[in-house]
């Protein structure tokens, strides 16, 4: 059977479905691509945005530099102060004769310890011993001399007493002797002999009184004679006491240098001394012996300007010294020279130390160590992060904005990889722990806090 076309109709529907069909698979992918591209550029964008930004900050650090930067710490409130002092003798003192003669014996050598007033050494002075007896012999004379005026006034006292008896007398006959001549009992001239004996009584009484005065002065004077030569005979007596050489203190001599026989000159410049105690040379000398107290000692040392006035009197410092390291003494602040040295700058101190078992020597070298109680402790920062140039010592900062700024500095005390700061910081400050010649001034840098 034969088939039969389609209508005209059905072929324009078909057509029509496909179309429709057509289009809605376009539109469908149309929608896919734009959701697919929108996920692509929300996935994207933002990547590229972070490489793009990391870029820039690689670019960035590449060009600003990194630092290594440091906060200043504060120190310790208690900190403590070694420095180098002198044992010294408490009282040391150079012994001289003050008697001339020659040394007839010593008593005391070197090294021996002696008690105050023991005896030392004895000279044989003759001529001192002559003076002492003509010092007393002037002082006999005087005295008797005294005793010899004092008669003398007693009698010119006397005749004094006797010329006044004399002079009442005399003066009463004359005036009976006026009244009578009044009454023509008697005549005038018998008047005028008792008038002229009467004024020669008076005169005696004159001439008396004066001897008396004289006979006073010349026992005042014989009295001055007495005190003078009294004042000879103990001065003599006391220099023939310096015959015998005394200790003026307990301690231990240290040097003798006379030995016996040797000429000894009170008060003589010449210094040409024998040895300690091998020499037996005649020669002048007046340095018999050098004698220090050992019982207590000093040490002197001197305290840096920054630190004196953390010292006060009465503080106890620990004492050592290399020969004994196995001891330590305690020493106390007696006193200070309060005044600084201009040269150093440091103020001498002195402490006192027990020594009643000799250990310490006067010359040995010691080590004291002071505990210093700080109320404003300073700060300490790396000595690496300290810039010494023509601008004097300065630390390099790091302002706000992250650039370079010096600031200038005070420094203390020095301990070998670290230093105190004294002025010229806050603690607030961020420091650059090793500044190089490239961190200028005002140079933008980047910091990194440095690892402890």
């Amino acid at each position: 059977m034969d088939s039969q076309p389609p209508s005209p109709d059905l072929e324009q529907q078909t057509t029509s479905r496909k179309q429709r069909r057509g289009i809605g698979r376009i539109g469908w992918a149309i929608i896919g691509a734009v959701f697919f591209g929108s996920l692509l550029a929300i996935g994207i964008l933002p990547r590229l945005s972070q490489r793009s930004e990391l870029q820039a900050a690689v670019k960035e650090a590449s060009t600003v530099p990194s630092v290594n930067v440091i906060t200043p710490r504060r120190a310790a409130a208690t900190t403590n102060l070694e420095l180098p002092g002198s044992v010294v003798a408490l009282n040391q003192t150079t012994i001289y004769a003050r008697s001339t003669g020659y040394l007839r014996r010593w008593y005391a050598d070197i090294g021996d310890r002696v008690q105050a007033g023991q005896l030392l050494a004895e000279i044989d002075s003759p001529d001192i011993d002559q003076q002492v007896l003509q010092a007393k012999a002037e002082l006999a004379q005087a005295q008797a001399n005294v005793l010899q005026s004092r008669a003398s006034l007693a009698k010119s006292v006397s005749d004094l007493k006797q010329a006044q008896a004399n002079l009442l007398i005399a003066r009463q006959s004359w005036q009976r002797w006026s009244v009578l001549v009044k009454q023509g009992a008697v005549p005038q001239q018998d008047a005028d002999t008792r008038y002229a004996t009467y004024q020669a009584n008076l005169a005696n009484v004159e001439a008396a009184k004066n001897t008396v005065n004289s006979d006073s002065a010349n026992v005042k004077a014989a009295q001055a004679n007495v005190y003078a030569s009294q004042a000879n005979f103990q001065r003599n007596t006391v220099l023939q006491s310096y015959k015998k050489v005394t200790a003026p203190f307990a301690g231990v001599i240290t040097a003798r240098n006379v030995n016996t026989g040797v000429l000894i000159s009170a008060g003589s410049g010449n210094t040409n001394t024998s040895s300690n105690n091998t020499s037996n040379t005649n020669t002048s000398n007046t340095s018999l012996y050098t004698i220090a107290a050992y019982d207590k000692l000093d040490v002197n040392v001197n305290v840096p300007q920054s630190l004196s006035p953390s010292l006060q009197t009465g503080q106890t410092a620990e004492i050592t010294v290399k020969e004994l390291p196995q001891r330590a003494f305690t020493g106390k602040v007696v006193r200070t020279s309060n005044a600084i040295d201009p040269n150093t700058r440091t103020l001498l101190t002195q402490l006192e130390v027990d020594n009643y078992n000799a250990t310490l020597r006067p010359g040995m070298y010691a080590t004291v160590k002071f505990a210093i109680n700080r109320t404003n402790p300073p700060f300490v920062v790396p000595d690496s992060a300290l810039v010494v140039n023509a601008a004097g010592t300065q630390v390099a900062t790091l302002t706000k904005d992250q650039t370079v700024h010096y600031q200038k500095v005070a420094v203390g005390r020095d301990y070998g990889t670290e230093v105190e700061i004294t002025s010229g910081l806050t603690g607030n400050e961020s420091l650059i722990a090793t500044p190089t010649v490239d961190e200028t001034e005002g140079l933008r840098v980047q910091p990194v806090a440095q690892k402890k």
